[in-house]
């Protein structure tokens, strides 16, 4: 290999190193990013205090969802409402 050949091919390698790290330094934060989001945005949904709509429209799910449990478990044992 001549010198020129082997200058070309460390340039080729160093290029796509640092083009790979880049790559992956930009994937790390766009996840850090979105995980940030999830976050920010998760409501509660028992326990703890609720942050305004989005916490008591958590628990009314939720009671709708027990009461349609119950509902269910009720025509399931044959019990009339």
């Amino acid at each position: 290999m001549t010198t020129d050949t082997l200058l070309t091919f460390t340039a080729m390698i160093l290029a796509v190193a640092i083009i790979a790290i880049t790559a992956l330094r930009g994937w790390q934060g766009w996840l850090n990013l979105k995980t940030r989001e999830l976050d920010l945005h998760r409501p509660e949904i028992e326990g703890g205090a609720g942050t305004g709509q989005i916490g008591m429209g958590a628990r009314i799910e939720i009671a709708d969802l027990k009461e349609r449990i119950r509902k269910l478990e009720a025509i399931a044992a044959g019990v009339d409402l």
